[in-house]
Order: C-alpha cells, then structure tokens, then sequence
C-alpha cells in the first residue's frame, strides 16, 4: 500500500510584490516540473496492540541529495526525534501538520484505522524534476552546448550538486542551485497530499491530462495544511500564491489574511497541535482565486541566465522599506502597476475567448504572427476579426512593457535590480525576436530567470538566440493542472 502524489512548480507572470497586499491580484502560471512524494508504510505488519502505540518510526529519503533522515514522532503531541543532522523543516511540519490535521478531521470511529497505519511507520521519499535545480554547470563540464536538447540527455531525477564556494566551517550544508520554481512549496504540498490521501482524510483525484481547476473540499484541506506548514517552515507568513498554485494549478490568485496562520503560529506549544490546526481548519480563508491559463497555441519558455540567483526575502524587505519611507510615490507606483497587471490579464482572457468564438482566425493569425517580429503583425491582416485577434496581442505585449518599466522603477528607487540591466537587455533582444510575445522577470525579479510566452511553434528561435547570449532555455512548460494522485513511483515510468 503506497501513495505517490505531486504538485507543480510555478511561474508568477504578474504581480510580483503586489500579490503580497490584498487584494492585488497575481497571475500564476503551474508548470510541468513537478515534485513527487512516495509514501508507504515502513513495516509490514502493525504493533501487536496498536491502539497504545506511542511513538511512529518515520522515514524521509531524499535520493537525489543522497540523504536519509530518520525520526521518531510523538503520537501525543506530535514532537520529532531527529537521529540525523540533515533535516528538512518543510517535509517535518508537513507530517506533523498532516496527522495532526487527521486527528483534528477524522471521527473516532477511525481513529483505530489511522493508529494501526501509523504503528507501520512512514516511508517518505522525496524527488524533484530536474527543472528545479540548475544543471547549467553539469552540462558546460561535459562540453554540451547551452539548449534544452542538452538539458534533456541528463537522466530523470539527476542528483544535485551542491554550491561548494557558498560553505564554510559553520555551514554543515551548502545551498543547491535553483531555477526559481518554488520546490519548497511543490515539495511541501506534495508531502501534505500523500500523507492526508494515505491516511483516508481526503480522496485527491487520479492524475490526468484535463484535470480542471475542481472545487473540491479534499483539495481545500491540502491547501489549508501545505500553506501552515510551509510558512511556519520559512519562518513567516508570504503571500502563498506558490502554495495555491501547487494545489489548484494555474490561476488568478488574491492573498489569504495572514492573522489566520500567524495566530496559529502564536498558539503553537501553548495548546494541543491537533487543536490548533482544528483552528487553522475552522479559519477564515479569505483567499480567491479565479481560472487563467494561456490562451491556445502559446507556449511558457524559461531561461536560465546562470548569474547566480537573488534572495527574494532581502528584496522584499527592501521594497517594503522604500514603501515605509515614501508612501506616496511607491503608493503610486504600486497603483500603475496594478493597472498594468490588470491590463495583462483582460487582453489574455479575450485572446482565450477569441480563440473559442473564431478557431480558424485565431489558429491562422498566430501562425502567422509566430515567424514575424510584433510591429510586423498588424500589417499582414485585414478582416476584422483577425485585426482584433492581432490588437488582443500587441495590447498584451504593451501591458507587458509598462509593468516591466514600473518594475524597474520600484528597483531603482528601492535600490535592489528587480530587472537587472543585464536582464534588460537579455529581455529586450528577447522581445523583438520573431513569435516572441512578451518577456519579463518573474516574481520578485533579480538573476533567477526571464520567462517569455511565445505563439505556435516560434520557441526554437528563442532557444537559439538564448544560446548565443549564454541563456539556456529550460524544458519547463505551462501545465494547468495542481496537485494529483499518480498512477506509480515516477522512476519506474
């Protein structure tokens, strides 16, 4: 008896630092790389009397790492033994949150079920897509070219080197380098939903290619324990759109209230865990969220510039002291931003409706358009149709460039490189490439990644200019589909 479960990482598209504050919006996009958490019992038989079991034996393997971290978990008040010097706060709170949420939802008459599986113990393994770390160093080693085909020859869940010049004689860990895709919140989530689905709290859905954004209960839990768990791991309260877009995919996202987890952070030691993560349950969520994916015949590229990285918390501690000490010009900018973000987000969604009331027109402008640069577009059509298909387009690409300038206002004056100038220009060659659509930094900016979203089948183009400016283009791709139940351990597939 196992459970395999995984959750997408994300790409934020708009409303970088904006989607901290209600209720500004962010656009978030799920994608293709995904994390997987194996979990199934450690022993095969259960204590001879399970119901005075005290204490479960758990397990977490991190293969890729080459880590193995055993604990033994308080069935009273749900407290960790580590035996290892290598632990993981993520998946710990996720499994203690997880049984504790199970204690909290499920009725007595299954408490014997859920003791007798917990007296087998735990086995968790842990795996990430390879779009989650950086395997830029790897493939220049081996004399490979920077394009994705080179990405590609690197089997599935490669193992991670680690960043030796980032240790010294404290640090017992060095820090992975990452391409920015929130690992932490898919792993997290991940975790959340094998152990809830294992021990019978929830019946998440089965993996499949059409999965919709559902509205279900069972994946409302998941989201309530993966967004506690994961803040209380970081250490504060963010605005949970990495979470959200774990559990629900792609979607337009406005912030929960953060009083509904920092109160929970507050009563945690003071009362019974399972008491208060029945809070946690019983909380006011206030978070929205609405259906947004990209319009048909569009495509999400990722490139990896290889310059290191940017710590998103320093940033955003910087933007929010600049708000502290000039409220109305960032009041200002917040607001054109906003407007910008909103913009981006209305021509995408005519674009979709377009593409459902006129197939064909669309279908033949976007091929059109995908092997010219944009200010060639407009000139190759002229019914009207095609003409709106067409302005759709270069309205999205506009919204694009201002909350692009307004981002890099918002850096300068709060003196961190949201876009980079390096970044500029890698974006600005990126845009006037032929079937390029937009380009941007996403999230909080700095030297992680650009994104572009490109039409038809024009990304080639992009990988190859990428190439020559020593950006490698990345295998990740929009997917709309949040958190599933798969059919078998991803390695066997």
């Amino acid at each position: 008896m196992s459970v395999v479960a995984s959750a997408p990482g994300k790409v934020l598209m708009a409303g970088g630092y904006l989607v901290l504050e209600r209720p500004n919006a962010g656009i978030v996009l799920s994608t293709n790389a995904r994390f997987y958490a194996i979990l199934k019992p450690l022993y095969d038989e259960a204590e001879s009397d399970s119901l005075t079991v005290e204490w479960m034996d758990l397990k977490v393997n991190s293969p890729q790492m080459s880590r193995e971290t055993t604990y033994k978990m308080s069935l009273k008040d749900f407290t960790l033994q580590c035996s290892s010097e290598s632990r993981n706060p993520f998946v710990e709170y996720a499994v203690q949150y997880s049984i504790a949420a199970s204690y909290a939802k499920l009725e007595k008459y299954k408490m014997n079920k859920l003791l007798k599986l917990l007296s087998q113990g735990m086995d968790i393994t842990i795996l990430g897509s390879n779009d989650f770390y950086s395997y830029r160093n790897q493939i220049e080693a081996r004399g490979l070219p920077l394009v994705p085909d080179s990405l590609a020859t690197l089997p599935p869940f490669t193992s991670i080197t680690f960043n030796a010049e980032e240790s010294n004689a404290e640090n017992s860990k060095p820090e992975v380098a990452k391409t920015g895709l929130g690992s932490s919140a898919a792993m997290t989530t991940a975790v959340v939903a094998a152990l809830l689905d294992y021990v019978g709290v929830v019946d998440l859905p089965l993996y499949s290619k059409n999965q919709k954004l559902d509205k279900s209960l069972d994946l409302d839990l998941v989201h309530m324990i993966a967004q506690t768990a994961h803040c209380i791991a970081q250490g504060k309260v963010g605005s949970g759109f990495d979470v959200s877009s774990a559990v629900y995919g792609s979607h337009r996202y406005v912030r929960f209230s953060p009083n509904i987890i920092s109160s929970a952070q507050e009563t945690v030691g003071t009362k019974p865990l399972d008491e208060v993560i029945g809070d946690v349950l019983k909380g006011k969520w206030d978070h929205e969220r609405t259906n947004f994916s990209l319009p048909p015949l569009m495509n999400l590229i990722l490139g990896e510039p290889g310059s290191g990285g940017s710590s998103t918390p320093s940033m955003v501690g910087a933007v929010k002291k600049w708000q502290k000490s000039d409220p109305q010009k960032s009041k200002d900018t917040w607001n054109k931003l906003s407007e910008a973000n909103s913009a981006l987000e209305t021509q995408f969604n005519l674009l979709s409706k377009l593409a459902a009331d006129n197939w064909d027109s669309y279908k033949a402008v976007i091929t059109g358009c995908s092997m010219l640069k944009s200010e060639k577009w407009m000139e190759q059509f002229s019914e009207a149709t095609d003409v709106e298909i067409v302005k759709a387009l270069l309205g999205a690409r506009d919204a694009m460039l201002k909350i692009r300038f307004h981002m890099r206002q918002m850096g300068d004056a709060a003196g961190i490189p949201i876009e980079p100038e390096s970044q500029t220009r890698l974006l600005d060659v990126t845009m006037n490439t032929e079937g390029v659509l937009l380009g941007g930094v996403p999230g909080a900016g700095g030297f992680d990644a650009v994104f572009a979203i490109t039409l038809s089948d024009s990304s080639t183009n992009l990988t190859k200019i990428w190439s020559f400016h020593n950006v490698l283009a990345m295998l990740v791709r929009e997917d709309p589909r949040g958190v599933s139940i798969e059919s078998g351990d991803p390695r066997e597939k």
